[in-house]
């Protein structure tokens, strides 16, 4: 059994190395289809089922790490977007990420509203945190996971949800890529318009230095300490808004602006957001316990109830707006998917379409943790 907070990070740490350079690698094709953070989920979750971690030990090495990453991996994760960039998207492709991410809200009600019965009492926290992830990412995911303190547990069932239902989407609209004449000659679009993609372009980004790292890291961790005391200053607001929402809306906004700057283009902001990310994950599994899995078919019934009021909302939306397939998938994949896989999606209607698949996804970074909230929210008033 684990009793030393260094040790235990240490190992959360290894781990999440080795995932790393086994997906970079390129000889694992899983990774493809499963993101590596899945993998030490399950691993963590794992050595905390068989009794590896002593938690009266090991739980205040790993909640202050927690506590002080998160907002400044949020920070990070938004200096890539440029608000600039965003606007010049247009107001219809604006208004189809709008009505995307409305729609996967309604679907959390819907299916909150049809299976809550059945699930535990404290269940609307970790499905507001898988609506982050479906307007945002996985970032956001663990942000709201962390103002609302969903438990351990049930937050696992959501990463399982989210992982198998993500990979089902993926697939299904890549297979839209064929259908993509029919649909548009249904919706009667003018694909005509699609020649925004010169207007969007991503500028270049400088390359990765010492000076860049170091800074990059110093000036995050100094934010998120300095928004957390700030947000502990700030009065709570209903159910959610809470010391913690209040030190990553102030993240969020800062990382916005500097995204419109040219310190937005600093080499190795997602890097370093991304050993956060890990590290974060990793400390939220190591309290998650397997044996209480049988559980989880029930969300992943609620997952799919989100899914199919998505649908049905998109393609009434695309119908009465005459809107292309390109912009209701990217839009989808952006929100469900996130930065990795919306402008592979884009790429695959049009290779000159990938920047805005980057934007679409940059607005659900800076978005998804507060629709999330919004979301748990509304679950939260469902008796």
């Amino acid at each position: 059994m684990i009793t030393d907070g260094f040790l235990f990070i240490s190992l959360l740490l290894a781990i999440s190395a080795a995932l790393v350079v086994a997906d970079r690698s390129g000889k694992f094709k899983v990774f493809k289809y499963i993101p590596g953070f899945v993998f030490l989920y399950i691993v963590a979750a794992l050595l905390n089922t068989v009794g590896m971690f002593d938690h009266d030990a090991i739980d205040s090495v790993g909640d202050g790490l927690q506590d002080a990453l998160l907002p400044a991996m949020i920070l990070l994760l938004l200096f890539k977007c440029d608000v600039r960039q965003i606007i010049r998207l247009g107001p219809k492709l604006l208004l189809t990420f709008v009505v995307t991410a409305a729609s996967i809200i309604v679907g959390f009600i819907v299916a909150y509203l049809i299976v809550h019965s059945a699930l535990a009492p404290e269940s609307w926290k970790a499905l507001g945190a898988l609506n982050a992830s479906w307007t945002g990412g996985s970032a956001n995911m663990v942000a709201v996971q962390n103002i609302l303190e969903a438990p351990e547990d049930i937050f696992g069932y959501v990463l399982i949800v989210d992982t198998v239902l993500y990979s089902f989407w993926l697939l299904l609209i890549f297979s839209s890529v064929a259908v993509s004449d029919k649909f548009n000659r249904w919706t009667k679009a003018d694909t005509s318009k699609l020649d925004f993609a010169d207007r969007v372009t991503d500028e270049e980004e400088k390359p990765m230095t010492l000076s860049s790292i170091i800074g990059l890291l110093g000036f995050a961790l100094l934010v998120s300490a300095l928004a957390a005391k700030a947000g502990e200053m700030l009065p709570e607001v209903g159910t959610v808004i809470n010391a913690s929402a209040w030190t990553i809306l102030i993240v969020s906004i800062l990382g916005l602006v500097i995204g419109s700057t040219r310190w937005g283009r600093a080499a190795g902001s997602n890097q370093l957001a991304t050993i956060m990310l890990y590290l974060i994950i990793g400390i939220i599994a190591s309290g998650s316990d397997f044996t209480s899995l049988a559980e989880a078919p029930i969300y992943l019934v609620a997952g799919v109830i989100v899914l199919l009021v998505h649908i049905v909302i998109m393609l009434v939306y695309a119908k009465l707006t005459k809107t292309e397939l390109f912009s209701i998938a990217v839009a989808s994949t952006a929100n469900i998917g996130g930065i990795a896989s919306a402008p592979v999606v884009a790429s695959a209607f049009n290779r000159q379409l990938v920047p805005v698949g980057v934007l679409f996804a940059l607005i659900g970074t800076f978005s998804g943790t507060f629709l999330g909230l919004w979301s748990a929210q509304l679950m939260s008033g469902i008796g």
